[in-house]
């Protein structure tokens, strides 16, 4: 597996080549880059200079297998309607446009939340029929895997339900962008990574205490309640060897690049198992 840390981990202050240098300095093998509204790495970006940051990770000596973003929340690529969802797709077109010059594999999309406005079995639909339309053929003239994230926006509750949407979608660069520690608070990762398998294209970790059982809940590798040796053994069985990245936010207030050793620490002794 790649032991990869996100771009997120790291105050808001510093550089992309300042995280990436530090990435590699605390024993990472790759950094999760991310397109933001603005900044160094938004829609504006220049292709060029998205070249210059694949050549830097290179000279640096990191990977940059993996490219996120949290537009998606603002800006869904499934909307109520066409024209709702118009902003997110070109957003999602993006990222693949991107991600293809930093030879990332999988970019991380949240389809949607369900909301008043956006029924449930109307999000559920309405994601099968964007993700199976031309963004997936896009995907694939790119050659990289738009992976659908689990996240806490009330969608994909069951991981029967999301690899039922997964089959129903059927498109080969449509995959799984997993969280292990955003389904601790109501089922078990171990269980998501066996009914998922391969349609698994890429991983994020956290932990998670469930006593606490809110936002407030996630916590520092191996503090919370993920069953660390299940969910290895799990990853193991599917055959999954891709990127592992770590999602751990926000920074701490004082000795912030502290978060990024102690996780490297603690990733070690996960990736081992």
């Amino acid at each position: 597996m790649i032991k990869s840390i996100s771009y997120w981990s790291f105050p808001d202050e510093m550089s992309v080549e300042d995280r990436m240098r530090a990435a590699k300095r605390l024993g990472y093998e790759a950094i999760e880059l991310t397109l933001e509204a603005d900044g160094e790495i938004c829609p504006d970006t220049p292709a060029d200079d998205i070249k210059r940051f694949k050549a830097l990770a290179e000279e640096i000596g990191l990977q940059t297998p993996t490219f996120a973003t949290g537009l998606g929340w603002s800006a869904p690529a499934v909307g109520v309607d066409d024209a709702a969802g118009a902003a997110g797709l070109a957003v999602t077109s993006k990222q693949l446009e991107f991600a293809q010059i930093l030879g990332a594999s999988t970019i991380l999309v949240v389809p949607c939340t369900v909301s008043p406005d956006l029924e449930y079995d109307v999000a559920y639909d309405r994601t099968i029929e964007v993700f199976s339309g031309p963004i997936a053929d896009e995907a694939a003239d790119r050659g990289v895997f738009i992976g659908l994230e689990n996240v806490w926006n009330k969608f994909l509750l069951s991981p029967i339900e999301f690899r039922g949407l997964l089959d129903e979608i059927n498109k080969p660069f449509v995959g799984a962008y997993f969280d292990v520690g955003n389904v601790l608070v109501s089922g078990y990762p171990e269980q998501w990574i066996r009914i998922l398998g391969e349609r698994i294209k890429a991983v994020h970790i956290k932990d998670f205490n469930t006593d606490i059982g809110n936002i407030t809940g996630f916590c520092d590798l191996l503090e919370g309640d993920v069953a660390w040796d299940l969910v290895m053994a799990a990853f193991k069985a599917i055959g999954y060897d891709g990127p592992v990245t770590a999602e751990m936010m926000p920074p701490y207030t004082y000795f912030p690049l502290r978060l990024v050793e102690a996780t490297g620490n603690s990733m070690d002794e996960i990736l081992k198992l």
